[in-house]
């Protein structure tokens, strides 16, 4: 279950019979673990996804929490960031930049705004009855919470993620509550967590060895989905899984 960084839109090829919003990868981590551990996947991630859409329908998709059954073994979500306009900040504040650098067409960027107080509290808030709902559908589960995998380096940016000194600070402050506030979900929510954002740290996407895009890829007249994970990503979370899963 989750948003696009669980969906992996722009990955590979996409899952026959995903709904178009969802850009669901077969080679996305769930799809990667279920290969390597012989499981049978059921997997409702989805682009765009907030919590609410995991929670309840998303106009003609069900609740993502509809999928579980009594007999579920193994939950995965990643979600939240569309919650706080993860995304929104990332290329809204590129794109100003490239603005002011004269390098963007003028026009109106994406939603740049940073993310309140109560918005914080409201997604800690939705992940609790997540993890609650997840429980009380598959008993039997194993739930594991995957945060976000490393977008921007510890400092500073670049050419393929160019953003303002200030406004990359504000993204970098907006990652480290939203896997905070995972953290505490899995803690508190009888859960486990897969710390994506730490296993990724070194290959942010002005890394040598990016497992994640920038706005643009290493050659800009080759389209990617900008500031979402690589295969490269997809798979070092699915291997983290397979290791914390443990004996088969």
């Amino acid at each position: 279950m989750g948003s696009s960084f669980a969906a992996g839109p722009g990955i590979t090829t996409i899952e026959p019979g995903t709904p178009a919003r969802c850009t669901r990868s077969v080679d996305n981590y769930a799809h990667q673990l279920a290969r390597r551990r012989g499981l049978v996947l059921t997997d409702v991630s989805c682009g765009g996804a907030t919590t609410a859409h995991v929670l309840g329908a998303w106009n003609e998709l069900p609740a993502q929490l509809d999928a579980l059954r009594a007999d579920t073994q193994l939950v995965t979500v990643t979600i939240g960031g569309n919650d706080l306009n993860y995304m929104g900040v990332l290329f809204g504040a590129s794109c100003k930049a490239l603005q002011r650098a004269g390098t963007a067409a003028q026009g109106e960027c994406r939603d740049s705004s940073l993310p309140t107080e109560q918005g914080y509290a409201g997604l800690a808030a939705r992940m609790a009855r997540i993890a609650a709902e997840v429980h009380r559908r598959s008993p039997a589960a194993r739930l594991v919470f995957v945060d976000y995998v490393t977008v921007l380096p510890p400092t500073g940016q670049c050419a393929v993620a160019p953003l303002s000194d200030a406004d990359a600070d504000s993204a970098r402050a907006l990652d480290l509550r939203l896997r905070q506030i995972t953290a505490a979900a899995a803690r508190d929510g009888g859960a486990e967590l897969l710390a994506a954002g730490a296993l990724t740290r070194d290959h942010h996407a002005c890394a040598a060895e990016p497992w994640i895009n920038g706005l643009f890829g290493p050659d800009p007249r080759v389209p990617v989905v900008g500031f979402h994970p690589r295969l490269e990503g997809m798979t070092a979370v699915a291997a983290a899984l397979d290791g914390l899963l443990g004996g088969r």
